[in-house]
């Protein structure tokens, strides 16, 4: 693992969540033997007003300044991340103008740039790494005006037009040829990347496993007993409702349970009708464990379309650490996993494996999906992120190394 190393990350993301995240679980192992600070999601003023209207949540008073805007945030293993809220900038995503756009968005870049060359030098960073997480769009006006050592670009999902419409796309291509580096969580966005980026490289989503094997199955339920299929996730877009209720309408006899931030209420509407279908709330990250536990499947119903083929999803290896099998549509070249987990070309497939996999579980098959998920751990994961800095730092500078 790299040592002594100062590492900023332009995240995409909050620090804190419902959510597993990816950026936070390699950061936190990354800060045991680093210096890190996380930079949250650059919130707008928009979003201080409706935080004070008690309509959103923000952190305001650090925003504002109000507060110190840098906090110690404690991992698990007692390693401490800086984390730093940024002063709220201007919205833009809605300006149709692109001449427009570049100018009022220029004043968001001098904020930002602004705010991180005061942090990077109260804190004494020297040579600092800059990791941007899924955020090109403020990545791309801070290369070369950080007296960054590094620029890598973390990339851990497709480009899509929600937050930023179709501009995004063109600032992403740019962003992926200036980077020193590209990571990617998924082969499929490795061989896009490599497009644009030789220096590519993929570091797939692990597992908290040391979370989530004090929960892991000894044993199967008794064959009497009604099974439970569990999905727990954000339900959005890319959830697969046909197949979906295909499996849950020619299943009566089996119990389908989805927990999750609901953000597609079409998939309730939908499928709550059913008496087999319960719908909860989303839980937090250290709930998801236990509440796997309980169930006999884990179910992955994505649409089998050109955005979920970026797709390496987190649950999977979740699901897998507790030995629940895990039946998936075919939404992604998962070729790690063709061995342990089916995939599903079709929704009389997707039901089909459904039956099977309940039918023939065993306290074998149990241990065998522990031990796979056991090898994709988030330490391992870290242990590889690590390496590829290592080597980047050796390609750009061959004969020199960094303090």
């Amino acid at each position: 693992m790299i040592e002594g190393k100062n590492i900023i990350c332009i995240s995409q993301t909050t620090w804190h969540g419902e959510f597993t995240k990816s950026t936070v679980q390699l950061l936190s192992l990354l800060a045991e033997k680093n210096t890190i600070v996380f930079v949250e999601y650059p919130f707008t003023i928009k979003d201080v007003v409706m935080s004070l209207l008690g309509k959103q949540k923000a952190q305001v008073a650090r925003m504002l300044g109000l507060k110190n805007r840098i906090k110690n945030e404690i991992t698990d293993t007692g390693a401490v991340v800086k984390h730093l809220v940024m002063p709220p900038v201007l919205p833009v995503d809605f300006i149709s103008s692109e001449s427009l756009f570049k100018k009022i968005f220029s004043i968001n870049t001098f904020i930002y740039r602004s705010q991180l060359r005061k942090t990077i030098k109260d804190l004494k960073l020297v040579d600092p790494i800059i990791l941007t997480a899924y955020n090109p769009m403020y990545g791309l006006p801070m290369i070369n005006k950080l007296h960054e050592y590094l620029n890598i670009y973390y990339c851990y999902d497709g480009m899509d037009t929600q937050r930023h419409k179709s501009r995004i796309y063109n600032i992403e291509k740019q962003f992926c040829k200036k980077v020193d580096t590209i990571i990617t969580t998924s082969d499929y966005l490795n061989a896009e990347k490599k497009k644009l980026n030789p220096q590519s490289y993929v570091v797939k989503n692990g597992v908290d496993f040391k979370l989530f094997v004090p929960f892991a199955k000894t044993m199967i339920t008794a064959v009497d007993v009604v099974k439970k299929v569990g999905y727990i996730g954000t339900l959005d877009f890319r959830f697969d409702i046909d197949t979906m209720e295909y499996a849950i309408k020619e299943l009566p006899e089996v119990l389908f349970e989805f927990t999750g931030y609901l953000l597609n209420n079409e998939i309730q509407e939908r499928l709550s009708p059913y008496k087999n279908v319960t719908f909860f709330t989303s839980v937090k990250a250290h709930e998801v464990p236990k509440l796997l536990s309980k169930y006999d499947l884990g179910i992955i119903p994505y649409k089998m379309n050109e955005v979920n083929r970026n797709i390496y999803p987190l649950k999977i290896n979740e699901y897998l650490a507790v030995g629940v099998p895990v039946v998936m549509t075919a939404f992604a070249d998962l070729t790690d996993f063709k061995a342990i987990v089916k995939a599903a070309v079709n929704k009389e497939l997707f039901k089909i494996y459904i039956e099977e996999e309940l039918k023939n579980d065993s306290k074998h098959l149990i241990q065998e999906r522990i031990e796979f998920a056991k090898r994709n751990s988030w330490e391992n994961r870290a242990s590889a992120f690590s390496d590829i800095i290592e080597k980047s730092i050796e390609a750009k500078y061959p004969s020199k190394t960094l303090k």
